[in-house]
């Protein structure tokens, strides 16, 4: 062997091995995630948030409810463990919204949790004083029974009982008035300096006190740990979507590596005979790698699409969810206030029966004339209040809070049709109100203009179809300046079948761009706003039921999307639920 072949065996060499590492790097990048890591932090951030919404529900319970013990749970330290243990996950991982974002949430949960620590120690406290000023007033009513009182000093008793609760759960100014200037009354006794003394201490508790509950109360419901909880397991989980993104690509570069080596096998193979048992096992196990490659890449793209879909049903239920906070509020609102009025009602009745007693013994004109004028009084009370009144429209607000709450669940049954087969008959104009209804949290700032014509039911699978409207609607939205604009839902009959356009009048699309919309993967969207495959299923979705979506757009003038569906499915079509 000569000079000149070790050399080119050399170079063979060393090349043969540059390729094998090269193919070694993109098989390594490729390999699967080991997502325990990723699962055990987000499963700590739910632990955190789950700890977060407990304390915003005790605090509340706490605030509207003077008879609440406080939970157990309420510890200035639940949330440290958990953020601990997210922080050291932080330290071991690459994840950029960890290391950013946790110092600042750690912060926030610190100072809520010692905010919490001190309204439950006020609120404690006010509690107390509320119990010690009911309690000396009865006692001192008990002392006083026999007693006839200066109407002054009976008034100043009856606003104490009655007052000091409702100032403890509103705080206003003008309860506030009443009860210094039914403390100030209490002047007029001559005696029972013990039961004075106590109402006096307790209300001047409650004075002091009131506003700086209150106070934290208002500071607890400003603070936004919750957001920022979801934003930073949003932005985990767009890192983790990205991880993905970059597997899938480097499969890509390995099924076109692994297919190059495979032709460059083949073409050596054909130069030397002499190696052929050698070359041929070669090809195989280049070509089992390979198939390995493409069933990698087709698990991914089942991934990314499913990723795809739950992004979608993720925004639908947050929408659902700001929907339903509001007449949920109706309802606790009116609960709330309902539960304020039905003591007096129930003093007022006790009265009543005790009342009839009197007038059943028939022996005690004293009693009966005493409790005659308490259950007036009483009665009084309440129509001076107009309790019954207000009680009726309190129901009728919490009716139109559960009323408005079944209609939002009615439009969120109707869009998904988990009640119904996975194929039916349906109308085109009622799955787009069903969209609208869905993506009402989205279109606040929007004006949308419907040109709904007089169309015939066609034969579909619905959910897939409002799977295909959602899309459309939520790529106008985001492509408006400012998320504001006009939306224009236009229907039409159109040969044998129904066309639908879906118009914007945002910043429009150039050619280069239009031309790769329904790729997979291909986003205009930042990154970690979107996989790029929302319009790809939409597209394979109104393949499949035999239709057709064609785009028109043009930069600054906006972007129609015309989509196109027969009457009935291809008897191919293999559409599902």
């Amino acid at each position: 062997m000569n000079k000149s072949e070790i050399e080119q065996n050399v170079l063979m060499g060393l090349v043969v091995s540059i390729m094998l590492g090269a193919l070694w790097f993109l098989y390594d990048k490729t390999q699967a995630v080991d997502l325990s890591e990723q699962n055990e932090v987000l499963s700590l951030l739910n632990e955190v948030k789950d700890i977060d919404s407990r304390w915003d529900m005790e605090v509340r319970r706490a605030r509207v409810d003077p008879s609440s013990q406080e939970a157990l749970f309420v510890r200035a330290d639940m949330g440290e463990k958990a953020l601990r243990d997210i922080t050291r996950f932080a330290g071991l991982t690459t994840s950029k919204s960890l290391r950013t974002g946790l110092p600042e949430l750690r912060s926030a949960i610190q100072l809520k949790s010692d905010l919490v620590q001190q309204f439950l120690a006020e609120n404690r406290a006010n509690k107390a004083a509320l119990k010690e000023l009911t309690q000396a007033v009865a006692a001192l009513n008990t002392q006083l029974k026999t007693k006839k009182l200066p109407l002054a000093l009976a008034l100043a008793l009856e606003d104490l009982d009655a007052v000091a609760p409702k100032y403890f759960l509103r705080g206003e100014a003008v309860q506030r008035a009443i009860l210094e200037t039914a403390v100030a009354r209490l002047d007029l006794l001559q005696t029972a300096d013990e039961e004075r003394s106590r109402i006096e201490k307790a209300a001047q508790v409650l004075l002091q006190q009131v506003p700086v509950e209150l106070g934290h109360f208002t500071e607890l419901e400003r603070l936004n740990t919750g957001p920022r909880l979801i934003n930073l397991t949003l932005s985990f989980n767009s890192e983790l979507d990205e991880m993905f993104q970059e597997k899938e690509r480097y499969r890509i570069y390995l099924v076109y590596y692994a297919s190059a080596l495979l032709v460059l096998m083949i073409y050596f193979g054909a130069r030397l005979k002499t190696a052929n048992q050698t070359l041929e096992h070669r090809v195989e196990e280049r070509t089992r790698e390979v198939s390995d490659a493409l069933k990698h890449l087709k698990e991914s793209e089942a991934q990314l699409i499913q990723s795809e879909k739950m992004s979608s049903l993720g925004q639908m239920v947050a929408g659902v969810a700001h929907e339903i906070n509001t007449p949920l509020a109706y309802v606790k609102n009116s609960l709330g206030q309902v539960s304020e009025q039905l003591p007096g009602i129930a003093d007022a009745l006790n009265h009543c029966d005790n009342l009839l007693e009197f007038l059943k013994a028939g022996n005690d004109p004293e009693g009966l004339s005493r409790e005659f004028q308490e259950t007036t009084n009483r009665i009084s009370a309440l129509k001076q209040q107009h309790v019954i009144k207000e009680l009726g429209e309190l129901v009728k607000d919490g009716l139109f809070g559960t009323v408005q709450v079944s209609e939002i669940v009615g439009n969120l049954k109707n869009f998904s049709r988990l009640d119904r087969s996975k194929v039916s008959h349906t109308n085109l104009n009622e799955s787009l109100n069903n969209t609208l209804l869905l993506a009402k949290h989205q279109l606040k700032s929007v004006t949308i203009n419907k040109n709904f014509g007089d169309i015939p039911h066609i034969t579909c699978a619905p959910s897939q179809i409002n799977q295909v409207f959602l899309n459309l609607v939520t790529n106008a939205v985001q492509a408006m300046p400012g998320e504001r604009g006009a939306l224009t839902l236009t229907t039409r009959n159109e040969g044998e079948g129904v066309a639908v356009d879906v118009q914007d009048d945002g910043a429009g699309m150039p050619p280069e761009v239009m031309s790769k919309i329904f790729d997979p993967f291909f986003t205009t969207k930042e990154i970690g706003k979107g996989t790029g495959l929302g319009l790809s299923i939409s597209y394979k979705i109104v393949q499949q039921h035999g239709g057709k979506i064609n785009v028109e757009s043009k930069p600054g003038s906006g972007t129609k999307f015309t989509v196109w569906l027969p009457l009935t499915p291809p008897a191919d079509a293999q559409l599902e639920g």
